[in-house]
């Protein structure tokens, strides 16, 4: 089998007999129920590829779709003229880059049906063009816009250039409402919906089917899909693995499985991944190694984010659709990128509970978080935490709180933000990170944070306080029964206490009883 990774292009795929999920029952119900629509779905997740099989589609091209589902649906295979706007292959620096891309393409259409009108605004000529070509062929047009919100995500934290960015795609965008008896279908693809009212504050009709249940797996790929086309690629890599089929089957869940678009919905494999991984037959955090955007840092530095509300993150169904995700709060966009899923949706408040969507995206983010929140640069994570990781294995207390001391005392690391933001923060990822390779149970509260942490031997029990004193913690462990659970587990069992230093901005002392 060839694993079509990287390629988005509809025809490239069919024509080099590469594999294909077929997802043109959705598509032609797109077409036949509808005519503009909008869908938001995270980075390497299909989103290209879905235009490109519109525009094939659209194109006539019924060859292409011998044996999928949409030949036995669809009769005519009319071809119309297709507008194919894609903003995903250029570096924004300002607004002349913009204003070169959209040029760009609309040269080529005006080359195409035989006018140009340089001398005019980017819409005066989209609006031209639209109509040159209803008036060529004779038939309505097709316009399909992929990774609409491309500038817009790379302006985040210069205002002034975000709005121009968002002055000229309103203008540009804004044509489509006003030539309706000329378009046929129009689809908008991006990562984000924050453009929702500044970009598209004048497309009402555009039908947003981001969370629409019949369209949930239009990109992705479902488990049901994977034993329908991938079954043999199951074997393989359960052979080349040396594990056992069900082994696989539910590392893979793991790992790639439990996007959720809408409450109460199946599960959605990452398909980028999940293909690597049939490929090379090997497990790994592809969608991680292909970058993770700077913007999310920005975001949540700039809201003083607590990173512990990203295992359970509460927010509205208004605030998830949030017509402007570039609010104060970071989280619909975080959401909308695929760093967070739905996990329960609360019918009686109209709330969504979200969490991290699988162990890839949670492990990879964590990672990348790392060297933005804490002492730890990021070449040197996995080599702290394999010592951090060695010291607890090895029942050695007083050498794993020597290495946090030193990790932070050697470091000229810059705090912006409250400092109680910071202990949290740092502490968090560094326990989470630790959590990957030992049980690790956490509860924080303002200003103070608990640890158990647990191997094969011992148990570690940790209170560190902000501004406090190490037996203030280790009074508050026995106090509060922290270790009571433990008594009778027949493990070693230690108490730390600690001191967190607002003044130092780091660890100032702590004492160890068993």
């Amino acid at each position: 089998m060839k694993f079509p990774i990287g390629i988005q292009n509809f025809e490239s795929l069919r024509n080099d007999n590469y594999a294909y999920v077929d997802k043109t029952a959705q598509i032609y119900k797109l077409a036949v129920t509808g005519r503009y629509y909008f869908l938001s779905r995270p980075r390497r997740f299909g989103k290209s590829l879905l235009i490109s099989t519109l525009e094939a589609y659209f194109s006539g091209k019924k060859d292409l779709f011998a044996g999928l589902t949409i030949e036995k649906m669809e009769s005519l295979w009319t071809e119309y003229p297709i507008l194919h706007l894609d903003l995903n292959s250029r570096l924004y620096e300002n607004k002349e880059s913009l204003q070169a891309e959209l040029n760009k393409h609309l040269e080529i259409w005006e080359r195409r049906y035989g006018d140009e009108f340089k001398d005019r605004a980017l819409e005066e000529r989209f609006y031209q063009v639209i109509i040159k070509a209803y008036e060529q062929t004779g038939q309505r047009v097709v316009i399909l816009v992929d990774e609409y919100d491309k500038p817009m995500l790379q302006s985040i934290g210069n205002e002034m250039l975000q709005d121009e960015y968002r002055n000229i795609l309103k203008a540009f965008y804004s044509v489509l409402k006003t030539l309706d008896r000329y378009i046929r279908f129009a689809f908008l693809t991006g990562v984000t919906k924050f453009g929702k009212v500044s970009v598209f504050s004048d497309l009402n009709n555009l039908n947003d089917i981001s969370m629409d249940r019949r369209y949930i797996d239009i990109c992705g790929i479902t488990e049901k899909e994977i034993h329908t086309y991938f079954e043999n690629s199951l074997h393989e890599l359960t052979d080349a693995t040396g594990s056992d089929y069900d082994t696989v089957c539910d590392k893979l869940r793991q790992l790639y499985d439990g996007y959720h678009f809408t409450s109460n919905s199946i599960g959605i494999y990452n398909p980028f991944s999940l293909l690597n991984t049939f490929n090379k037959s090997e497990f790994g955090d592809y969608w991680f190694e292909t970058g993770t955007p700077s913007f999310l840092v920005h975001l949540l530095k700039q809201s003083d984010y607590n990173l512990n509300n990203l295992q359970e993150e509460l927010v509205s169904s208004d605030l998830l659709n949030s017509i402007n995700s570039m609010s104060q709060n970071p989280i619909p966009v975080i959401y909308q990128s695929g760093y967070l899923t739905i996990k329960e949706y609360d019918e009686t408040f109209k709330t969504y509970r979200l969490g991290f969507p699988n162990m890839e995206v949670e492990n990879g983010f964590i990672k990348y978080l790392t060297p933005f929140y804490t002492p730890i640069k990021e070449n040197e994570t996995q080599f702290f935490i394999v010592n951090f990781v060695r010291d607890i294995e090895q029942g050695r207390p007083d050498a794993f709180m020597e290495r946090m001391q030193t990790m932070f005392d050697d470091t000229s690391y810059q705090i912006a933000g409250r400092m109680e933001i910071y202990f949290q923060n740092s502490m968090y990822l560094i326990f989470k990170m630790l959590g990957f390779y030992t049980e690790v149970e956490r509860t924080t509260s303002r200003g103070r944070i608990d640890i158990v942490m647990k191997t094969r031997n011992y148990i570690y029990v940790i209170e560190i306080k902000l501004d406090g004193t190490p037996d203030e913690a280790l009074q508050q462990i026995e106090t509060r029964g922290y270790a009571a659970p433990f008594v009778s587990d027949g493990r070693k069992v230690y108490k730390i206490g600690v001191n967190f230093s607002s003044a130092t901005r780091g660890v100032e002392e702590w004492k160890i009883a068993e």
